[in-house]
């Protein structure tokens, strides 16, 4: 047991102060470093990064092993609070956008590695688990080979193999995202800039503000905001409304329960509205249509005809045979994400079926499992308990907690949930972190890397999570008509506007498609639909009508504009759909389509 696990494990089990105010001055300068690398230089949005993940860290400290790499943890956690702040600047997108285009790889000077340490960070955070974590400890936490076999429970030896084969994987993910960047100038990159002193006195303010958030039993956002002295954050991140508002939801349903009389009347009308949906509602774990089985192809078929002409021919990913995928998995071993990424690649429910016995506390498991076809309901109610243990931090679980209670006729663990939800900063799907073994997969079946990126399933619409987030809208805006029809305005608007909040969490700038843009907007739509159109909604004295015309304007331009895509496509060449597709997974679909649009429009 290394002193950090030690230290960890005195915190969770007798809540000692000392030992948590030891880990996070020893991994402060870990912390702060990255969040200053990933927000910019702006020393003081690093600082309120490092306050919020060590304030997540005190709070779900207790569900962590015996035997957690707390610096590989604090690194990944870093990197996501870092993007959610960041993401509303933009600034992440458009710094890696410039470092892909120009090219500038080839000059491995301090100035131009100093560039890179946000794009360095973000694809350690996208390595396995293992392989991360003998980065963190060589580079970051500045270890010596000894040092890492200890922390590693290998020999000094295997240290020093885990250490260059996670540098090798590191380069491989840097050259496909076009970083022509050496192995030996990578090492350089990473020991120059990983870790630097943090400001004096941080450690003792983090430190107080994460036991005081841990102590108060709460994980919103709401209590965040009024816990902390944050400088950017307080007043960009939605998120902190909108669990300030699910607190209102609480406190009103809570009311309700106590007028017994008025409660009843409130579960007949949820009642009628559900009955009303029932012939259309969508279960939680099927898809809304079947999807015919798609032809396997092999990798020769594809060679003989321009990749625009394959690709119109085929607009549905095309699947890999078992044995294909069985060659992928002889490669790169049978763990929870190769097994996955097999399952997908393939469609065989026995891939699936492995990840489940073998690997049930892994997240990226328990979420497909949900969505496994033919589940009964108790083996989704199980699964969906496993996702919210194993994703403490996912309000999605929770959302798709809340659809499971709606549907089972418990109202009052659904706003329960959806309180949760929106105190929770992190809404993820795993679909964009699946794409580079999904391309692994293909190239391992011998697909070219324009094939692999194009035909595979890589980029996924996430079709079930999408429809079923549809159906939680559904029922919440039935909810807070129920709530309007009892009397209750103030807990109608607050669900309204979580409605909002969760279609907008799908139509967000930087959302990986242009389907799951539009499934925010119907859930959007839905909500304003049931308002008063002349009722005030957001800033700047805007109305509910104001909010509907500006999604229609929305949802034309975003069909415009995959009509301009499609005009465009036969221009492409296959260098150009691989540019096409990272462009897609690094900044958006919408964002690929305008670069396209932008290029083969001119000529």
């Amino acid at each position: 047991m290394t002193e950090t696990q030690r230290l960890l494990g005195d915190y969770v089990k007798h809540g000692s102060e000392e030992a948590f105010r030891e880990l996070v001055a020893h991994y402060l300068d870990l912390v702060n470093s990255s969040a200053m690398r990933l927000v910019g230089d702006d020393m003081h949005l690093a600082e309120d990064v490092a306050q919020i993940v060590f304030m997540d860290l005190a709070r779900i400290a207790k569900t962590f092993s015996g035997e957690v790499m707390l610096g590989g943890w604090l690194h990944r956690h870093t990197c996501f609070v870092a993007a959610k702040t960041m993401r509303g600047e933009r600034r992440r997108q458009s710094r890696e956008r410039q470092i892909v285009e120009m090219n500038v790889l080839h000059d491995h000077t301090e100035a131009n590695l100093a560039r890179l340490a946000p794009i360095l960070d973000e694809a350690i955070d996208q390595l396995e688990a293992e392989d991360r974590t003998a980065i963190l400890l060589r580079f970051f936490e500045r270890l010596d080979f000894r040092s890492v076999a200890a922390a590693l429970g290998s020999t000094e030896t295997a240290a020093q193999k885990r250490v260059s084969r996670a540098l090798e994987k590191l380069h491989l993910l840097l050259k496909h995202r076009g970083l022509t960047l050496s192995v030996a100038a990578l090492g350089t990159a990473l020991v120059a800039p990983a870790v630097s002193a943090a400001p004096g006195e941080l450690a003792v303010r983090i430190s107080t503000a994460a036991l005081a958030s841990a102590a108060t039993g709460g994980g919103t956002a709401f209590t965040l905001l009024k816990m902390m002295s944050l400088t950017k954050i307080q007043l960009g991140i939605g998120v902190i409304i909108a669990a300030g508002a699910a607190t209102t939801l609480v406190i009103q349903h809570q009311s309700h329960l106590q007028l017994e009389e008025k409660n009843q009347a409130l579960r007949r009308q949820i009642a009628q509205l559900q009955n009303e949906q029932e012939m259309h509602r969508p279960r939680l774990a099927k898809p809304p249509r079947q999807i015919a089985a798609r032809p396997t192809v092999s990798a020769a078929d594809l060679q003989t005809t321009k990749l625009t002409d394959r690709f119109s021919k085929s607009r549905e990913p095309i699947k890999l045979t078992r044995e294909q995928v069985e060659a992928y998995l002889k490669i790169n071993g049978r763990n929870a994400a190769t097994l996955l990424t097999a399952f997908r690649a393939c469609d065989d429910p026995a891939l699936l079926q492995e990840a489940m016995d073998k690997f049930p506390n892994d997240p990226r498991v328990d979420l497909a499992a949900i969505f496994k076809p033919g589940s009964s309901p108790e083996e989704q109610r199980q699964w969906l308990n496993a996702f919210e243990r194993s994703a403490p931090n996912n309000s999605l679980a929770n959302y798709l907690s809340a659809l499971n209670d709606f549907q089972s006729g418990q109202t009052d663990q659904a706003v329960q949930e959806l309180s949760a939800a929106s105190g929770k900063s992190q809404f993820q799907n795993y679909a964009q972190e699946s794409t580079q073994s999904d391309v692994e997969a293909y190239l391992a079946a011998g697909f070219s890397m324009a094939d692999a990126k194009v035909f595979g399933p890589a980029i996924n619409p996430q079709t079930p999570i999408n429809s079923a987030l549809r159906q939680l809208g559904l029922e919440m805006v039935g909810l807070a008509t129920g709530y309007q029809q009892s009397g209750d305005p103030t807990s109608a608007q607050t669900t309204f506007q979580m409605t909002v909040n969760l279609g907008q969490l799908l139509d967000s700038p930087d959302a990986p498609t242009a389907v799951s843009k539009l499934e925010g907007m119907i859930i959007e739509r839905t909500a304003f639909n049931a308002m008063d159109s002349a009722s005030p909604f957001g800033e700047a004295g805007q109305t509910v009508q104001d909010q509907i015309d500006q999604l229609a304007q929305q949802r034309t331009a975003l069909m415009e504009l995959g009509n301009q895509f499609g005009s465009v496509q036969s221009m492409m060449t296959d260098q150009d759909w691989v540019n096409y597709r990272d462009r897609e997974w690094a900044f958006g679909q919408t964002a690929a389509q305008q670069w396209a649009i932008s290029k083969y429009g001119q000529q």
